[in-house]
Formats: C-alpha cells, sequence, structure tokens
C-alpha cells in the first residue's frame, strides 16, 4: 500500500510516471534495453533528451535566448558554480538571506567574491521575505542571488524582485513548475530536480545566452555552463536515467493542463492546510501569512511532547515524513505537484482528530 509522502525531497512522484517507468524498464519503445543502458550519443537517448527540453521549454514559456542545461551536483553544486560561471570580471555579488538554503548558497559563495547580503529576514527568524524596498542593491554586482522557496523555514516568494541592470539569479529548487514564473525576469534559474521535476541526480540551469561568457578560469568544464550550453550539456555523460524520468513528469504535467492548471490545484491545496491552521490555536504556523509557501507548509504543536505522538499517528493513518527539518523542529508538509488533493484532506482530518482527541 502506497502511503501519503510528505517529504521534502527527494518527494513523491505521480505514480502514473512510476508505472510507465516500470513497464519500459527492461525495453524502452521496442529497442530491446533499459534507458539506463542507452549510449548517451545515441539516437535514442538523444531523441529523448531534445523532447525533454522541448516539453520544458513550453512549459515553462523559455524564451529562445535561453540556454537549458542538464548537470549534475544539485543545487548545492550550483552554489559554487553560480559565482565560477557569473563574476566575470567583478568581485561582488548581492544576496538576500531568507533562510537554512539562502545561507548554504552565500557561504559558497564567499570561497569566490565579495559577498554583501543586501537584505535579510534573519530579525524574523526567517518567517518572512524582506521587503524590496529595503534591499541595499549594489549596481556593480555581478548578479542578486535569492533562494524563492525555503523548504525549511516554508517562506515563499509571491512576487518577482526588480533588479534593474544587474541579473537576478534564482534557486528555484522547490518550487519550479508549481507556478507560473517570467522567465525572462531572471539570468539564471537553476533547480535540483527532486521536488518537482523528477528524481534526485538532475538539476536544471536555465540561463541567458548573453550570460554564458563570464565563467572564471578555474571553472571546471563539466561545470562550464558556456562548454555545456555548446555541448549540449553533453560534455561529460549527463544523468540519462534522471534525465528520462523529468521527461515523463513533465509529460504528465501537459496532461494536467500544463503549469497555470496545477498552480490552481497547488494554491486549492496550500489553503486547506493553511485555513485549517487559522482556526485553531492547538497548532501554529511560524511563517507570515503574505509569505507562506504552498509546497512547503511548516507548523508546530503547541505543546511539543506531543510531537512523537502526532507522527506515530499520522504514520498509523497513512501518512509519512512529517517531521520537520532539524533545524526548526515541528512539522512539515511538502505538498508539491504530485501530492494529490486527497492526501491533503487526509492530513488536515487527521489533525482535527487528533486535536480532539489531545486538545
Amino acid at each position: 500500500m502506497r502511503v501519503f509522502n510528505f517529504s521534502a525531497g527527494p518527494a513523491a512522484l505521480p505514480e502514473s510516471v512510476l508505472a510507465q517507468a516500470a513497464a519500459e524498464m527492461l525495453d524502452w519503445h521496442g529497442t530491446g534495453m533499459s534507458v539506463m543502458e542507452m549510449s548517451h550519443r545515441g539516437k535514442e537517448f538523444m531523441g529523448i533528451q531534445a523532447k525533454v527540453e522541448a516539453d520544458l521549454r513550453t512549459l515553462l514559456a523559455i524564451p529562445e535566448d535561453y540556454s537549458v542545461l542538464f548537470l549534475q551536483g544539485g543545487a548545492i553544486a550550483e552554489n559554487a558554480l553560480v559565482p565560477m560561471n557569473m563574476l566575470g570580471r567583478r568581485t561582488i555579488a548581492d544576496y538576500v538571506n531568507t533562510g537554512e538554503w539562502s545561507k548554504k548558497s552565500i557561504r559558497e559563495a564567499r570561497k569566490y567574491c565579495t559577498v554583501k547580503i543586501v537584505a535579510s529576514s534573519e530579525d524574523t527568524n526567517f518567517t518572512s521575505i524582506p521587503a524590496l524596498g529595503t534591499w541595499q542593491l549594489d549596481r556593480n554586482a555581478a548578479y542578486v542571488h535569492i533562494c524563492t522557496n525555503e523548504t525549511i523555514g516554508g517562506i515563499e516568494y509571491q512576487w518577482t524582485p526588480e533588479t534593474g541592470e544587474v541579473p537576478l539569479v534564482a534557486d528555484m529548487s522547490s518550487h519550479i513548475l508549481s507556478r507560473v514564473i517570467d522567465v525572462a525576469k531572471y539570468g539564471v534559474i537553476y533547480a535540483g530536480a527532486q521536488k518537482n521535476a523528477g528524481t534526485a541526480g538532475l538539476t536544471l540551469v536555465i540561463v541567458r545566452n548573453d550570460l554564458l561568457d563570464r565563467a572564471l578560469p578555474i571553472t571546471p568544464s563539466a561545470f562550464h555552463w558556456q562548454e555545456q550550453a555548446a555541448a549540449d550539456s553533453m560534455v561529460n555523460t549527463p544523468p540519462t536515467y534522471a534525465i528520462y524520468i523529468a521527461g515523463l513528469v513533465f509529460e504528465w504535467l501537459l496532461a494536467q493542463g500544463g503549469v497555470a492548471a496545477i498552480e490552481k490545484k497547488n494554491i486549492a491545496k496550500a489553503a486547506l492546510l493553511y485555513d485549517y491552521l487559522d482556526t485553531t490555536q492547538f497548532y501554529r504556523a511560524p511563517a507570515r501569512k503574505m509569505d507562506r509557501s504552498r509546497m512547503n507548509v511548516r507548523f508546530h504543536l503547541q505543546d511539543e511532547s506531543l510531537d512523537s505522538a502526532f507522527l506515530r499517528g499520522a504514520k498509523e493513518a497513512g501518512m509519512d515524513q512529517l517531521k520537520g527539518h532539524r533545524a526548526v523542529g515541528g512539522m512539515r508538509a511538502s505538498i508539491y505537484n504530485a501530492m494529490p488533493f486527497e492526501g491533503v484532506r487526509t492530513l488536515v482530518a487527521y489533525m482535527k482528530q487528533f486535536e480532539q482527541q489531545y486538545g
């Protein structure tokens, strides 16, 4: 029996994607082999990758003057690769600190440049997004970096910052493909795939072509965006099976009606859970209402001594991975695209029952 998997990542995949991958495991489209076994330079896999890129471009309406790269190393690697590929002759980069993932990006970037923290929500214990009017942007910065959804703190940008001539770089790992975005407002978007785009092992990088000539001389070829763009992401062997799975997820998203349609479902799922949290004092949701994440709903029991009982009861009721991150404690329900509405409905019903029993 499959559970409702609320993991923050690697996260739940659509069941139809899992079923199709299983059916094609031994023999992909009559080739007599698994995608895992294909040459990345053979016509079969190159056809798979071309379609994956085309579908992603359709889903996000990616302009023609942007390259799509399929890389490895996750968003953690990109924390280093962003300054390596974006600094050029500049020595300063602007960063907005909104939580644990922002801090990781900042710590890594400091190995390569001077990092200016132009805004921070540390004073609210990372429960909000700093208002744009408070940002102290530097016009000489190589780029401005943000993490648009913080999975640990459960906060999300509901708007796109304007940074003028300085390119905006966004880590969208935990909410890419969950909402409509205007790619043209960003210089670079990067994301680990294991939340909404597939399995761990694949990193998506979307970069405006006029930014591809900024890499530092020390940048390794496998992580040099310009070299990877010129080689169709095949400077080294790409994560072939993860790319294939992403393609199945993209096909599933298109069948749902695309990103605009899935966004409506995500709004409804998040509203169901937050609306209940707003009616009770048994639980509390720390994130500021206007900055609440649709993907990662963080909440705490007022009586933390009940945490173990809550998690045990949830698991018995068919719900798993609800424990909050160790950095903040409490609970976290990650309700990515693949989480069905029924999963959120089941969680809310259980939370009400648990409150009745222990409140």
